[in-house]
């Protein structure tokens, strides 16, 4: 296989075996053979087919996102930015989310924009969750990037009829024949012989789904041996219902189902019993999630544009949990979340060492990776796939360089991501994808969303149009 190396990085952020964590080093080389690392830091004197100059360059390992939604959200720019029901806590979940999805026709220019947009901002590995749907995995393979395909299936919908109550209407037969469909999507990953595509278990939603879907979702995944991920303590209007169902917080539920281990993911995983908007007594969630080893996906942009937070993602890690990053919704943009987890942490928890900002990049590397059963990925070390990220250290936006992973968060983010090769392909030279049309993707997801907009009034219980729903910044000038 061809050997590529990156001569004289500047900086490389490289997986120390010992620490069993990142490190710095400082003007070293990186090298790769084929798909596979072979050489980190220091003077790598083999032969080179393709020597990268890595002067004025920081190396790392490409990011991991636990938690997306490709298929679906790229598309409610400008609709959910700020809009939430006041009786139902604050959540769009429930009133809003039903009203303003992609058509057939758009799907996949909102899966391209996702898929653009995360590998711009240094992700080589996602967890794509969606509703199956036609070219899915054509188009994802097209992308360059690795895969996780996690089609969602379950036994109700939600909606209200009254902007203050979640209802579910149940079909429970056609959640069988949805998961049913979803085990067969999960062969045609498994036989894909690119090397970058692997599958998860995902029943959509602790409240839309029976015990006996998710039990039986979670032997699948033991079945398969991939990992399984469910949405959970992400409202307080689920919590709610999941307390007045079964007496239990939606933790403590799942234990008692027995689907919480080392391959569960617990997808947001906000509302646990000690969160202050609970008012629930104290059953120590935390505990059961490091006892039980089960990984939480933490998305807090999503969130925080409704003033809702985890409380704390500082608390979480100082108590052993193992947590993963996600991106759930636009902006796709992996290194802004990393800036979230980091200042909504310790707005939260009042305390700016709450948490450190490696706590936040190990999160969407060692922790993302751990989530996922996988300790070739989210790492620079020899023997790991050759997802690897180039940053220009030298640009603006990265200076005064001090420290450069704080740089990239807290100030430059995607601007100064400039390289980003997976399995061993380079994806994005000069910031510019080079597997799809971002462009004429972005273009036809408008015109999927003006097609949206003449149907929420239909859609809404209140018969509102998407002008009164979500009103836009300023009214329209005479």
């Amino acid at each position: 296989m061809p050997i590529t190396l990156i001569r004289n990085a500047s900086w490389i952020v490289a997986y120390d075996a010992e620490a069993k964590g990142h490190v710095y080093l400082r003007d070293g080389d990186v090298a790769y053979d084929g798909n596979r690392i072979v050489h980190v830091g220091g003077s790598y004197a083999g032969k080179a087919d393709v020597t990268i100059d890595g002067r004025g360059k920081m190396v790392m390992p490409g990011l991991v996102n636990i938690h997306s939604h490709p298929s679906s959200e790229a598309m409610t720019k400008g609709w959910n930015d700020e809009l939430g029901s006041p009786k139902m806590y604050g959540t769009a979940l429930y009133e809003f989310m039903p009203l303003f999805r992609c058509d057939a026709q758009g799907i996949k220019s909102c899966a391209q924009v996702t898929y653009s947009e995360l590998l711009m901002s240094g992700v080589t590995t996602l967890v794509d969750m969606s509703v199956a749907w036609d070219g899915w995995l054509e188009t994802f393979k097209a992308s360059g990037l690795r895969g996780v395909f996690s089609p969602m299936y379950r036994s109700a919908r939600w909606y209200t009829d009254n902007g203050h109550l979640a209802k579910y209407e149940w079909d429970e037969k056609a959640g069988e024949a949805a998961m049913a469909a979803a085990m067969k999507l999960l062969d045609q990953v498994a036989a894909d012989d690119s090397g970058r595509l692997s599958g998860m278990v995902s029943p959509s939603q602790i409240d839309t789904c029976t015990p006996e879907l998710i039990q039986a979702s979670y032997a699948e995944a033991e079945k398969r041996k991939v990992p399984f991920q469910i949405h959970a303590a992400q409202s307080v209007v689920e919590f709610h219902e999941i307390t007045r169902r079964h007496g239990m917080t939606p933790v403590e539920w799942l234990e008692s189902l027995d689907v919480l281990g080392p391959f569960s993911i617990i997808g947001h995983g906000i509302f646990l019993d000690h969160h202050s908007s609970a008012k629930w007594p104290a059953t120590d969630d935390l505990g059961c999630l490091v006892e039980t080893g089960t990984n939480v996906a933490h998305c807090p942009v999503v969130f925080q544009r409704r003033g809702i937070a985890m409380q704390s993602f500082g608390q979480y890690v100082a108590a052993g949990v193992n947590v993963g990053i996600g991106t759930d919704t636009y902006p796709h943009h992996m290194l802004e979340e990393l800036r979230a987890v980091c200042i909504g942490s310790r707005m939260m928890a009042e305390d700016v060492f709450d948490l450190r900002t490696s706590d936040a990049f190990n999160a969407a590397t060692l922790g993302s990776a751990k989530a996922l059963g996988r300790d070739d990925i989210g790492r620079l070390a020899k023997g790991a796939k050759a997802d690897i990220v180039l940053v220009d250290v030298t640009h603006p936006m990265m200076r005064p360089l001090r420290d450069p992973i704080r740089s990239l968060i807290y100030a430059a983010g995607e601007r100064a991501v400039t390289t980003v090769i997976v399995d061993g392909v380079t994806v994005v030279e000069n910031g510019k994808v080079l597997t799809m049309d971002y462009a004429a993707a972005a273009a036809e997801l408008e015109e999927a969303q003006r097609r949206a907009e003449p149907k929420v009034k239909e859609l809404d219980w209140a018969k509102r149009d998407h002008l009164e729903i979500s009103p836009l910044t300023f009214p329209s000038g005479k």
